[in-house]
């Protein structure tokens, strides 16, 4: 299944602005908004929490499976994609991020 098409099954996120990512400390160390080349990964790593809790490496293993044909490219060319390099650094690192979705007005 293409990236696309596992886009269509997920959750929609049309209610987010996006995410706020934190580390153990409760510091946002990143941020997906909700635009145009995030929308994708802003859903992927919603639906991850939502199942998840968190962005644990579990929770990073299937993101990669969710990014489908993203990931290899990802691998292949670090800093092209950063929110799978942020997935493939959790799985390595055995680290875990909390979400804070933060809501459209």
């Amino acid at each position: 299944m293409t990236f696309a098409e596992t886009l269509k099954q997920l959750p929609k996120v049309s209610h987010l602005a996006g995410l706020n990512l934190l580390d153990a400390d409760g510091a946002v160390v990143a941020t997906i908004e909700n635009k145009a080349g995030q929308a994708g990964s802003l859903a992927v790593y919603n639906h991850l929490a939502q199942i998840h809790g968190a962005i644990s490496p579990e929770a990073a293993r299937k993101g990669l499976e969710l990014y489908g044909e993203h990931t290899e490219d990802a691998r292949q060319h670090p800093g092209k994609h950063p929110n799978i390099d942020r997935l493939i650094g959790l799985m390595e690192r055995g680290e875990t991020l909390c979400v804070k979705q933060v809501f459209a007005l």
